[in-house]
């Protein structure tokens, strides 16, 4: 996959995330601090991604590379929480869990052959 179209579709998964957000119940209470973290935990990793693009050193962007995977990580369990309290349509969530499951898969593979490169 070319950097742009990574770039493309981790902007294109923090917008999938705003949406989220916006369609949260505001009556729930747990569901307003939940949207709040899953907003900066989803889009986080859109705008790290230019970090990693003026990664400076092998060790540099591998370390880059671990926080992006940290906040999808973090946005996965968010996801899954909020699936389970269905917040929202489960075809919307059943999308969105696919596809950050499928960046987390990309990240991790990134980080592992990065390491053993430099290795």
């Amino acid at each position: 996959m070319k950097k742009f179209d990574l770039e493309d579709r981790l902007i294109e998964f923090a917008d999938k995330i705003i949406d989220l957000v916006e369609i949260l119940p505001e009556s729930s209470k747990p569901a307003s601090p939940l949207g709040r973290q899953v907003l900066r935990s989803g889009t986080a990793p859109a705008l790290l991604y230019g970090e990693v693009q003026g990664s400076e050193s092998q060790a540099d962007f591998i370390h880059k590379n671990r926080l992006i995977l940290k906040e999808l990580r973090e946005t996965q369990i968010c996801n899954k929480l909020i699936n389970k309290r269905s917040y929202v349509p489960s075809e919307f969530m059943k999308n969105l869990l696919q596809e950050n499951g499928e960046l987390v898969a990309i990240f991790t593979t990134t980080i592992q052959t990065a390491t053993r490169r430099k290795n």
